[in-house]
């Protein structure tokens, strides 16, 4: 949590982040009838079996277990992203453990965000029109819960997105696609813009281009949005992206002025 009380209700009482909505809750049949159509295997069947086996749990029931979990979730996933299973359904995937959870109870904290695929967001110009205009090209309604039918936005809650990369803001998706290709990222070619220009000017003045020394800009501007200096370090698959930024925030802490310029325990209390 971003903000919490001090004294005996520290870490107990938390706030909602700013796009975050509370799950109503689906029926689980749905869920346990595709399971079964998909390979589950009940724990009868399975108990003597000594394969590697996922095991399967629905509303923290075990259902029985799975052979092939990766496959499950993706067209799991695929289902959710075009409404075919309920949008609020948790998928969680825990690889150490050899475990797939799957919640449609009510009272999870979900928040939305954008779906990345091969490093590209889904959202396109057309879906913002649509938003703006309340209505497709065709004349039909779209809203904003259309947006989690087609596939652009996707609800998480608080232990799926712990199974997730999530990118802060579409420039981190370009700055990744340009690091796959081997090309330089956005600051470095800032970076080799400066250099050439201070290199230019140095000839012209009959100086040493050899001694000049090009300081990063964001060392220069302390207002500059940081970014992480070690691009290797950087993860290059990403799954979704922010809405933007302060959406991992609650009221609270969304108001506090710089908060990157500030100890963490400041911005708590």
């Amino acid at each position: 949590p971003a903000e919490t009380p001090e004294g005996q209700a520290c870490g107990l009482v938390k706030n909602l982040a700013l796009m975050a909505t509370i799950s109503v809750g689906s029926m689980s049949g749905p869920i346990i009838e595709f399971l079964e159509e998909w390979g589950l295997e009940s724990l009868e069947e399975n108990a003597h079996s000594s394969t590697l086996t996922t095991k399967v749990f629905v509303n923290g029931v075990w259902m029985g277990v799975h052979r092939d979990p990766t496959n499950l979730i993706e067209t799991l996933k695929k289902l959710r992203r075009k409404d075919d299973v309920h949008p609020e359904v948790s998928i969680v995937r825990d690889i150490r453990e050899r475990e797939l959870r799957l919640y449609t109870d009510p009272g999870r904290v979900c928040r939305p965000l954008f779906i990345v695929e091969d490093q590209h967001l889904v959202l396109q110009k057309k879906h913002v029109r649509w938003l703006n205009q309340g209505t497709t090209d065709d004349g039909e309604d779209f809203k904003w819960q259309h947006l989690a039918k087609s596939g652009v936005i996707e609800l998480l809650d608080a232990e799926e997105e712990e199974t997730v990369m999530i990118c802060m803001t579409p420039e981190d998706l370009e700055d990744s696609r340009l690091v796959a290709q081997g090309l330089p990222t956005m600051r470095e070619k800032e970076l080799k813009r400066l250099e050439d220009e201070a290199k230019a000017r140095a000839r012209e003045k009959g100086e040493d281009e050899t001694k000049v020394i090009v300081l990063d800009p964001e060392d220069k501007d302390p207002s500059i949005r940081k970014k992480p200096r070690n691009e290797a370090s950087q993860p290059h698959l990403w799954t979704h992206c922010e809405i933007h930024p302060s959406m991992i925030l609650g009221i609270c802490a969304s108001i506090i002025p710089f908060p990157d310029h500030n100890q963490s325990p400041r911005n708590t209390y």
